[in-house]
């Protein structure tokens, strides 16, 4: 079955730059110590960079309402309670180039600090070059699993 896609246009937003290094927050980039966990219940993303493009799609929003994994209460780190996180795929388009990744959705109702608003998607993909804050993004998601209001 081939997937039907959402086309938005986004802008790149600078995020609370935890999951791509060590931080204030943690002595470790947030997402490369959660990827052994998502592999381990089914996802493998070590191929993709150890951080997450934050693109506002503002004024809309969106909601994740069937993602292809939620992960309840993940045990990644001494520092806080576990989090439950969910995923779904998309693309990713940049400068012609298109890339394969997937809408990382750490569940705010789980996380003690670094939320996000409901028009800012996190995306985990491929390391994107001369990539910058401002720069237009275009992402395709999938409306069976991400609602955009």
């Amino acid at each position: 079955m081939t997937a039907i896609w959402i086309h938005l246009t986004g802008t790149l937003m600078q995020g609370h730059q935890v999951a791509s290094k060590p931080s204030a927050a943690y002595p470790y980039s947030s997402l490369e110590k959660q990827k052994p966990y998502f592999k381990e219940l089914g996802i493998d993303l070590s191929a993709y960079f150890n951080g997450t493009l934050n693109v506002s799609i503002a004024p809309l929003e969106f909601e994740m309402t069937k993602p292809e994994f939620t992960f309840e209460l993940v045990e990644w780190t001494d520092l806080h309670p576990p989090e439950t996180f969910s995923f779904s795929r998309c693309k990713v388009k940049f400068e012609g180039k298109e890339y394969e990744g997937w809408v990382y959705f750490p569940h705010p109702e789980t996380k003690k600090t670094h939320f996000q608003n409901p028009s800012l998607i996190e995306v985990i993909t491929y390391e994107i070059a001369d990539i910058k804050y401002g720069d237009a993004i275009e992402l395709e998601v999938t409306p069976r699993e991400i609602t955009i209001k």
